[in-house]
């Protein structure tokens, strides 16, 4: 599966923790990040990532491309709800793109970390028939 990893700045110390707790799972599996997630994850953890721009240098829209694509399975997205972003209009995209295209969305610990237990369980093998459908 593509999971995609994204964190707004005061939230990056979580996802480093989230993905360091859950590395058994990550490994098995492509990971993508924003920028300064993606250098920060893999320096902790040592998996490897594909790296994009950081978001509002256009990540969030990259990911976004990968989603429309059909290329794109889970994302994790933590998100500062208390801080304003500078490229919120991409951030509402991305999730909105998430809905159209049924392509599961964590912006919390505790969410991700359900969607993260039930990939471990297999309960995410759906997409790989969404996939097939489209082909």
């Amino acid at each position: 599966m593509k999971i995609a990893i994204i964190a707004h700045d005061k939230k990056k110390d979580d996802m480093a923790r989230f993905v360091t707790a859950y590395q058994h799972i990550f490994k098995l599996h492509q990971l993508f990040a924003t920028g300064t997630t993606g250098l920060r994850i893999q320096n902790e953890t040592g998996l490897p990532i594909t790296r994009f721009q950081s978001g509002p240098l256009g990540g969030d829209q990259q990911i976004g491309a990968m989603i429309a694509n059909n290329e794109m399975d889970l994302v994790i997205f933590f998100r500062d709800p208390l801080t304003a972003q500078p490229h919120e209009p991409d951030v509402s995209a991305l999730i909105r793109l998430c809905d159209v295209y049924s392509v599961p969305l964590a912006t919390n610990m505790g969410s991700a970390e359900v969607l993260v237990r039930g990939l471990m369980n297999g309960d995410m093998d759906w997409r790989k028939i969404v996939k097939k459908e489209e082909e």
